[in-house]
């Protein structure tokens, strides 16, 4: 036998049963965002590297230490995986001049990559969905932005999230809290770790996000970006903070969230939760104002989010929000080849009428015998089996058995249908199978 090839480390394969629940949290977030007024955009998954020294920022930790970069053999050019979704949203808008008839509100959805070390939560390929709102200045679509997601969790039945919000202010105030931060930091440096001494001059509010114990006071007692903000950027923050009180939305302010990307500015906010361990955000976003000129279009804001799907799913198994694994409406029961003929037309038709079924097929050793097909049948939760036996075949017929307790009303023994009225069954059963 050749040798067994396996995935690579922190790229991991989703396959049933697990993979329904993506696609249900899929189902579940589209539905919400469309409500919004959010559409589907799809960019690459390799982009020029260059989008992202740009976009995100040379010192930042992504840029350093995280990103898959590499150079095409065809013709020289310098690539790299998308590490995040934003950069490449901004980058089509610009590129395609989206933003020429106004404001856009986008939504996406795809693996990101990272070069880190695989843990539970933070793996090499990762899934975020994200949102984007570009052309649109006001605090009102920071709010909203944070309500659509207040509202995720509500509907999924989620608990145990907080709001933590900040404001990062404008550039120029965030330049004069960076050397505050400097000056304040040198003071102090023989208490700094490694970490925050690379950090120093040249992302020194990252030092802010230390997850060293032995730091915390001394970050506690930093200067605070809100002393340096003007009056605009304070009554930004302000109304968001007010219209999400309007709505009923807890948040905590947070003066030491920061964002590790140098496109922030303005609002920044994660939700949180104390039921991951040390992955606890489970979705984070914030203003980016100036990164559309940044990647060479037109001046424009914008504002978005994204959450980790994996994160999210692992959430809802901790809370046990996750549904049930599907399972088919009905299973066919075939127990001679030689009826596939009559068989398959029927089974087609009962589809295309909104059942769901799952038929029994040959194996290398041919086709099971009636017995073992019921047990399958069992074994796969359908509702119904659907028998297309020699008698029943002779007569023009399916004979349909329930295998599950049937709601009242519903027809409780087995029956005979005219394989020509097997579509007219599907059809009035389906509306009690949703």
């Amino acid at each position: 036998m050749s040798e067994r090839i396996t995935a690579v480390k922190g790229m991991n394969d989703i396959a049933p049963p697990q993979s329904a629940h993506w696609e249900w949290l899929e189902q579940r977030v589209r539905a919400l965002l469309q409500r919004y007024g959010y559409r589907n955009i799809r960019t690459p998954i390799v982009e020029p590297l260059a989008l992202f020294v740009r976009g995100l920022g040379e010192v930042t930790d992504i840029v350093e230490k995280e990103m898959y970069a590499f150079e095409d053999r065809l013709n020289g050019e310098q690539l790299a995986l998308r590490p995040e979704g934003t950069a490449g949203v901004v980058r089509a808008v610009v590129e395609h001049a989206l933003l020429y008839d106004g404001p856009k509100r986008f939504y996406y959805m795809g693996p990101m990559f990272r070069h880190e070390r695989p843990q539970r939560g933070r793996y090499r390929q990762f899934h975020q969905i994200g949102v984007e709102a570009l052309g649109l200045a006001g605090p009102e679509v920071d709010a909203e932005l944070i309500t659509m997601a207040a509202d995720l969790w509500q509907q999924l039945g989620l608990e145990d999230i907080v709001l933590e919000i900040n404001t990062l202010g404008q550039p120029a105030e965030r330049a004069a809290h960076r050397q505050a931060l400097i000056a304040y930091f040198e003071q102090h440096r023989d208490q700094l770790d490694e970490d925050a001494r690379r950090r120093l001059y040249t992302n020194p509010l990252r030092i802010l996000d230390t997850k060293n114990p032995a730091m915390q006071t001394l970050v506690e007692q930093a200067p605070r970006l809100l002393d340096h903000l003007g009056a605009a950027s304070r009554a930004h923050f302000e109304t968001v903070c007010a219209l999400l009180q309007a709505q009923g939305i807890a948040y905590r302010v947070n003066p030491r969230l920061v964002r590790g990307l140098d496109y922030y500015q303005h609002t920044v906010f994660e939700f949180v939760t104390t039921s991951l361990g040390a992955q606890g955000t489970v979705c984070a976003g914030g203003r980016y104002d100036g990164l559309v000129a940044e990647l060479g279009g037109k001046p424009a804001p914008g504002v978005g989010w994204a959450m980790g799907v994996e994160r999210i799913l692992a959430l809802l198994e901790a809370q046990q929000r996750l549904p049930a694994a599907p399972v088919p409406d009905a299973y066919a029961i075939v127990p001679d080849a030689a009826a596939w003929a009559q068989v398959l037309p029927v089974l087609r038709a009962l589809r295309q009428a909104g059942l769901q079924v799952l038929m029994h097929a040959s194996t290398p050793d041919g086709l099971a015998s009636m017995k073992a097909q019921f047990k399958k049948a069992d074994a796969s939760g359908a509702r119904y089996a659907l028998i297309f036996g020699a008698d029943e075949l002779a007569q023009g017929s399916v004979a349909i058995k329930p295998l599950r307790a049937q709601p009242e009303g519903t027809v409780a023994q087995q029956v005979l249908r005219p394989l020509a009225q097997a579509q007219q069954w599907a059809r009035e059963l389906a509306p009690t199978l949703t």
